[in-house]
């Protein structure tokens, strides 16, 4: 299964992927390409280290969503890498009708909470000032409602007493990079364990 992986900053949750995917733990996902709408962004130093092509590709003038020049833009870049499954890892961008349904069943995103708690921004943040006992992660397909999309996996993370905010994000984030891996290889149909055996 071909992944393309969108990313806009620094690309800890795209580290994790290629970091299984060479460890033989992505079943049979292959990441082929990596594209940010950041052209000075971290998760573009990933490519050289992996040996995967990684680049900018222009958004268009907008912060948080493309123009209709920029959603084409991609939308043909991608469909020209004919990927199996895209990969939302800290792509701040809204994701409009058009593009989604470019790509159904295709695209998901990896969020910071149990959803459909916490959807949005600062979901570590808003679970903690919440002062819930329990958060975590949640992987989902992609639809046009923000965060409201099918739930394919959840990972609890319990807050602890001793808990700082500091050390719930550490917490959280190691749980994500866990947990998309996981989805990936069960996604691309071959189990991690026997890609390992391989």
């Amino acid at each position: 299964m071909r992944v393309v992986i969108l990313g806009s900053g620094r690309g800890s949750n795209a580290e994790a992927i290629l970091q299984a995917e060479q460890e033989g733990r992505l079943g049979g996902a292959r990441v082929v390409q990596i594209f940010s709408d950041q052209p000075a962004a971290r998760i573009l130093e990933l490519g050289a280290r992996f040996g995967v092509p990684a680049q900018f590709l222009d958004p268009g003038p907008f912060k948080t969503k493309f123009d209709e020049a920029g959603e084409t833009r991609y939308l043909e870049t991608l469909q020209a890498c004919q990927p199996g499954l895209i990969v939302l890892a800290g792509f701040m961008r809204i994701l409009k009708p058009r593009f989604i349904g470019a790509f159904p069943q295709t695209i998901i995103n990896l969020h910071p909470s149990l959803l459909p708690c916490f959807p949005g921004l600062d979901a570590i943040g808003q679970a903690w000032r919440r002062g819930v006992k329990v958060t975590g992660c949640t992987v989902h397909y992609v639809t046009a409602e923000v965060d409201g999309g099918p739930i394919i996996d959840q990972l609890p993370v319990r807050i602890e007493p001793d808990d700082t905010l500091a050390t719930l994000e550490a917490r959280v984030h190691a749980a994500e990079h866990a947990l998309l891996p996981a989805v990936i290889a069960r996604l691309s149909g071959t189990p991690a364990a026997e890609s390992r055996q391989r």
